[in-house]
């Protein structure tokens, strides 16, 4: 790796050469995320909290199917739940995953558009 590289890998949070602890943690969201189902899901949340009627709704998948995805992303610590009266409600707080999920759509518009790509 170039010393310029390494600059500026180490002046950034985060910005340092994974190991394979972060690469297996890293290959796992992704193979979370390699559900159509699933990662729908997730890109609704990061426009923010929902409960699993809107996103049975919003995604258009059978609700047994939504709560079986939710369940994954949350065991996995994907998403986060919480209980408002008789309701689950959904949520990702996690910043890193929503800007991944969002960029990775951003991406697929490009391609399925044919827009040109940007940095």
């Amino acid at each position: 790796m170039s010393e310029r590289v390494e600059a500026a890998a180490g002046s950034r949070p985060h910005e340092r050469t994974p190991g394979a602890l972060e690469l297996s943690a890293a290959a796992e969201v992704f193979g979370l995320l390699s559900d159509p189902t699933r990662l729908h899901l997730v890109w609704l949340l990061t426009r923010g909290e929902a409960d699993v009627s809107a996103l049975t709704e919003a995604c258009g998948a059978a609700r047994p199917a939504v709560s079986q995805h939710l369940a994954k992303l949350r065991l996995a610590g994907l998403v986060q739940s919480r209980k408002d009266g008789r309701r689950v409600v959904y949520v990702m707080p996690d910043g890193h995953l929503k800007r991944l999920v969002v960029e990775a759509i951003s991406r697929a518009d490009h391609q399925v558009s044919g827009e040109p790509w940007h940095d």
